[in-house]
């Protein structure tokens, strides 16, 4: 690493977990790169109605907030209101990118991304552009002509892609610990038993009512065998009807609303039933964990659909759709896939997915900082 002088990077994205949290997985290990020579000075941009202004405390790095928003589908007069709201995030975005002087802008999706790439494209400032989803955002498609690189979570985004940038399919990047969990621990934590299989239940940090009514509807396949147990993320909103129900139904069940820990999460399952955002799908791979895919079926350009779809076609899982979930009783489907060959068969595709191929997060900020160096090298 050359580095002289700290390296000063904008992250612009947010709105979701799916597009912030790559960006702090990117930055946390890019200031482990740079700390013995010059560090970083590194400044996230996203919205108030985003996850990163409820989580500003917890962010590690200094937020810097624009008003940005997409139109409404629906009629509505707040459609009016877009132009306005443009051309004063891109007003914002200018005089912002004046005074911090970034040497690189990472674009890692949500509304609040395109001003800031759009205006460090209009003053030759390096952009780099991370896409989690399998159907590329607005944002990429429209901005990866300008970019450095785009770096792809999944190899079917670039089939949406006509430019000339360099394009690297690396995987989405997650934290390094993601994998670092204790399963002994973990399960002593959620007073859950060494000798069962975990069927981890997972719907984002808002839960998925559908998945979480079609488990309570699958008790019964729990309370008919000892080998079974389940660890249920029900979402806030979810937690206490659910805690509610199921304490009545099945002893053999940890629930949570959400966890910060997720790594002991990963370390107690071994299977998951979960909706194809890309960074659950992202941390299930790097965890080695077989899972049954529900795709949220109102994802923007259905890509959580298409994400599931490239899981399930490289033998990473299966997929059930959010229709059909009355068909089936979630639950016998879960203990049906773990007792099959199919089982062992996908733990092997993702120990190879994962052999010896160098973490997302490693290439994505390894190669901002080459752009950096190559940057200022120019400069000199």
């Amino acid at each position: 690493m050359v580095q002289i002088r700290p390296a000063k990077i904008i992250f612009a994205g947010g709105g979701t977990g799916g597009h912030l949290f790559p960006a702090i997985a990117i930055a946390n290990r890019i200031e482990e790169l740079l700390k013995n020579t010059g560090g970083s000075d590194i400044l996230f941009v996203g919205t108030k109605r985003g996850i990163e202004f409820r989580m500003n405390d917890k962010l590690g790095y200094p937020l810097h907030l624009i008003n940005m928003r997409g139109i409404v589908r629906s009629l509505t007069w707040r459609n009016l209101l877009v132009p306005f709201v443009i051309v004063t995030a891109l007003l914002k975005s200018f005089f912002l990118i004046r005074r911090f002087k970034p040497d690189v802008v990472v674009g890692t999706g949500g509304y609040v991304s395109w001003p800031v790439l759009k205006i460090a494209n209009w003053k030759k400032i390096s952009t780099v552009l991370q896409e989690q989803n399998s159907f590329p955002g607005i944002t990429t498609r429209q901005l990866a002509g300008k970019a450095a690189c785009v770096y792809l979570g999944f190899g079917k985004a670039k089939e949406f892609l006509t430019t000339n940038t360099e394009i690297k399919i690396t995987g989405n990047p997650v934290r390094s610990t993601i994998s670092n969990g204790n399963r002994e621990e973990a399960l002593k934590e959620f007073g859950l038993n060494n000798s069962k299989k975990t069927i981890l239940i997972l719907g984002g940090s808002q839960g998925a009512r559908a998945i979480n009514e079609a488990v309570l509807a699958g008790f019964e396949k729990i309370n008919e065998s000892d080998k079974y147990q389940l660890l249920w993320q029900t979402g806030k909103r979810d937690y206490k009807e659910v805690t509610a129900l199921a304490g009545r139904k099945v002893p053999d069940c940890a629930l949570f609303p959400f966890a910060n820990n997720m790594e002991q999460v990963y370390a107690a399952a071994d299977l998951a039933i979960a909706r194809a955002g890309a960074l659950t799908l992202a941390e299930l791979i790097t965890c080695n964990i077989p899972s049954i895919l529900i795709p949220y079926r109102f994802a923007a350009g259905d890509h959580q659909r298409k994400n599931a779809e490239d899981m399930a076609a490289t033998g990473l899982a299966e997929i059930i759709e959010e229709n059909n979930l009355k068909k089936f009783n979630l639950i016998e489907e879960a203990v049906n896939l773990i007792e099959s060959d199919r089982f062992e068969a996908m733990k092997d595709k993702l120990r190879e997915e994962t052999k010896n191929k160098k973490p997302a997060v490693d290439v994505i900020a390894e190669d901002i900082i080459k752009i950096i160096n190559k940057t200022r090298k120019s400069e000199n």
